[in-house]
């Protein structure tokens, strides 16, 4: 068995991707899902649909590589994190919409909890009370859903985030799945204590969830079942890995020491750093959440700072705005000026994440003259990215003390040359780009193959690390200061919105 596959379950897409030893990818297929939004704020997924784009990307990705399921060693799981479904465990089916991380409808709820309150969850689960996170998520379900609310009645109902739906359904569903999750996705619910590692009961009494309809709580990288031979596969494959999508991107970055650091540009922007095995706690709005834990070894911590809206801002240019057709058209439009001609943009749609937390704001376009164009706007969509990630960095070296000298990429924006140039200009620091960047992916495959002994420790993962690209500052440290100074300018014009 030469391979290892990896399931990589995204906000706006689902793929399956095959690796051999050398971690080079040898077969994938992806496909995109719906984004429901029932109204202004609102963001949802149906569960049942992401589980049968999960079955056709399996079963494309070992067409393409001309390979039986039987041929894979351990397959691993990553997903979209926060993103929570509830499902009747007699039936099999989704209860409600999966609600989405980004989706913002239990803000006005999360304001009513005290400040001793909101500090112990924050203390104990590493965050801030904010409706990103899981734990209001599950609260809206139980109290707005009369499906969820009778299958808990009846002891039918579980709850997770979207990689314990799909470890269950390809466990065996309703003829026997396991309910699990690992220690990153069930770090980002506000319901697990980052010290024991298990659900808490003073958490989940603040947020009124019964433990009984929660996964069990697992390491990132052990064997949690197989696959049903009946379903996708057609064989049984140990499933042996589960991180939360960033995390897994910092497995397959490499970053195993502490002080090490990545940063993923896809629909929205996750910068990691890891702090070994200290719990850090943030004084600049990041968040102290779980690196990853291999089998019985410590668990490593992280500091994180997440942005909402970066490759979204590029979607938003091209389906709601219709100046570009496709994500690619954004690096010529933006090349075509030397600058925005003074325009900012801060796609603030769903609030503000890292280090700001402001709920309230939303996007804003400003420095407008008759002179801008939508080449202008272009290049400011993607500044917003790269100052974004320098508020975020920033914050990181202040909480950390350690001073940043590069900054390893990954995600979709990494192929705009542009943009890296661009941040690299911003933050003053080379920005370098791995061969391999689907890291998520590889990430979660790391964990599987460590799992079953594919591959051997983690020394022998780091050796697989090579430098595809390299960006170096090419501004001046007086307008790089001067550029960050009008972001910040825009950033105050988005606040007390909402």
């Amino acid at each position: 068995m030469a391979y290892i596959g990896s399931l990589d379950q995204g906000t706006s897409s689902t793929r399956f991707m095959i690796f051999d030893g050398e971690g080079k990818v040898v077969g994938q297929h992806q496909l995109e899902h719906r984004q429901i939004l029932p109204q202004a704020g609102w963001v949802e997924h149906d569960a049942a649909e992401i589980w049968d784009r999960t079955k056709e990307v399996i079963a494309g990705a070992l067409k393409q590589a001309d390979i039986l399921g039987s041929d894979l060693a351990a397959i691993g799981i990553t997903n979209q994190r926060e993103t929570t479904v509830a499902w009747d465990v007699t039936t099999g089916h989704p209860l409600h919409n999966a609600i989405v991380w980004q989706d913002t409808r239990t803000a006005e709820y999360l304001s009513t909890f005290e400040a001793v309150t909101a500090s112990t969850i924050t203390y104990k689960s590493g965050l801030p009370v904010a409706p990103y996170f899981s734990g209001s998520k599950m609260r809206w379900l139980i109290e707005n859903s009369k499906p969820v609310s009778d299958a808990i009645a009846k002891g039918n109902a579980r709850f997770g985030t979207v990689d314990s739906w799909l470890l269950w359904n390809l466990s065996g569903g309703t003829q026997g799945g396991v309910h699990f999750t690992d220690v990153t996705n069930a770090s980002r619910t506000l319901l697990m204590n980052l010290e024991t590692l298990q659900w808490d009961e003073e958490l989940l009494g603040f947020f009124g969830i019964p433990r009984s309809v929660l996964p069990e709580i697992k390491s990132s990288s052990e064997i949690y079942g197989s696959t049903d031979p009946h379903g996708p596969f057609g064989s049984s494959v140990p499933i042996a890995g589960i991180l939360g999508d960033q995390h897994a991107a910092m497995v397959g970055q490499v970053c195993f020491e502490r002080g090490e650091s990545k940063t993923t540009y896809g629909t929205g922007n996750f910068a990691l750093l890891n702090t070994g095995t200290e719990i850090v706690r943030s004084k600049n709005g990041l968040l102290s959440t779980l690196c990853y834990k291999f089998g019985d070894q410590p668990a490593m911590y992280a500091l994180e700072g997440s942005v909402a809206v970066t490759g979204s801002a590029i979607q938003w240019l091209r389906d709601q705005l219709g100046i570009i057709s496709s994500a690619a058209e954004t690096e010529v439009l933006a090349s075509s000026v030397t600058d925005t001609a003074g325009v900012y943009f801060v796609p603030a749609f769903s609030g503000l994440f890292a280090p700001y937390w402001r709920s309230d704001a939303r996007g804003v376009i400003v420095g407008l003259t008759r002179a801008a164009t939508k080449a202008h706007l272009a290049r400011a969509a993607l500044e917003a990215i790269c100052y974004q990630t320098r508020d975020v960095m920033d914050a990181m070296v202040a909480d950390s003390g350690v001073p940043m000298t590069e900054m390893r990429v990954d995600g979709g924006i990494t192929a705009n040359s542009l943009c890296m140039q661009m941040q690299a200009d911003i933050m003053g620091i080379d920005i370098t780009r791995p061969l391999i960047t689907e890291t998520t992916a590889l990430g979660a495959a790391y964990a599987a193959g460590l799992a079953v002994g594919f591959w051997k420790n983690t020394d022998e993962l780091k050796k697989q690390w090579k430098q595809s690209r390299r960006w170096n500052p090419t501004t001046t440290a007086e307008n790089r200061n001067k550029g960050y100074a009008e972001w910040k300018k825009a950033i105050e014009r988005t606040l007390n919105w909402a």
